[in-house]
């Protein structure tokens, strides 16, 4: 007669999951933004772990969550291990779906940068699929879904595809009563939310010591405050990559001769090997060509 005495259960996935993002990012409202789910659904799944080996994984203080050494010593092997697991849902995905490529990007690259290389590159490549999903942060290519990453960052990891140079813009008309970075006191200056501090580093550059204050419509959206420069509502700090359109067309002009690099780049990246040969790398090599030589790339 047999034997076959019941097996111990582990940890729920979704716990050890929980537990290393909470772990890797330092608390339980960075974890449940990455996860997507609430902070006290990641401290439950935290606890129920903690109750299920019968040893505590953090420190709970009043200033936050502090790892155990049991806590610390897991933490390097369920990182690699998340990463491996989503290393192998990227192959899986990449195999079963080979024509199609998810790229994820800034709201600003994609409006400005990327939608208007897209027509060429489909043109070039049909038959293949390109998602493109907007996202403030760069995601962990390990974990998610996304093909290619493009972001301005600094430039240790991928190919660079742009310098970030940033400079003040305007429209024609605005730009009249412009002729020395001191004039842009008397008119509106737009800032953008996500890269406020633009102003500060420009002119801290082309006028230190003068305490300048920009003073204008405020916006939460890149694209929108190009807009606005567009229409006439004031002066923005340009990024050289984001608004190059605009200054070929004349809509947008550089009122000074001054520009600023800034120690990042926009860089193309992705977490796994690409083979050379397929969609999601002859999109890679089209992106990081100039937009005029993109139906060159085949």
């Amino acid at each position: 007669m047999s034997v076959a005495p019941p097996r111990p259960k582990g940890p729920p996935a979704t716990a050890l999951r929980a537990f290393e993002a909470a772990a890797r990012l330092g608390g339980f409202a960075a974890a449940a933004e990455e996860l997507c789910v609430t902070a006290g659904a990641v401290s439950a799944h935290v606890k129920a772990l903690e109750d299920d080996l019968g040893a505590p994984l953090f420190d709970r203080q009043a200033r936050g969550v502090q790892l155990t050494p049991l806590g610390a010593r897991v933490l390097p092997d369920l990182s690699a291990a998340f990463d491996r697991l989503g290393m192998a849902v990227q192959i899986l995905r990449a195999e079963a779906g080979p024509r199609q490529v998810h790229i994820a990007t800034l709201p600003a690259i994609a409006q400005l940068w990327l939608s208007p290389r897209l027509p060429a590159i489909r043109a070039a490549l049909p038959g293949v699929t390109i998602s493109i999903t907007a996202l403030e942060r760069p995601p962990n290519l390990k974990r998610a879904p996304y093909d290619l990453s493009l972001f301005f960052r600094a430039p240790d990891l991928g190919r660079q595809v742009a310098a970030d140079v940033i400079f003040p813009v305007c429209a024609p008309q605005v730009a009249e009563a412009l002729r020395r970075p001191e004039d842009l006191a008397s008119v509106p200056c737009l800032t953008d939310t996500a890269w406020a501090q633009d102003w500060e580093i420009w002119a801290g550059q082309v006028m230190p010591g003068a305490a300048f204050t920009p003073k204008g419509p405020v916006f939460s959206l890149y694209a929108l405050a190009v807009e606005e420069a567009v229409n006439g509502a004031g002066v923005l700090i340009g990024h050289e990559a984001l608004v190059a359109g605009h200054l070929t067309s004349g809509a947008l002009v550089a009122p000074f001769g001054i520009r600023l690099a800034l120690p990042r780049a926009l860089m193309l990246w992705s977490a796994r090997t690409l083979s050379p040969r397929s969609p999601a790398a002859r999109v890679a090599g089209m992106l990081a060509a100039p937009v005029q030589e993109i139906g060159r790339q085949l």
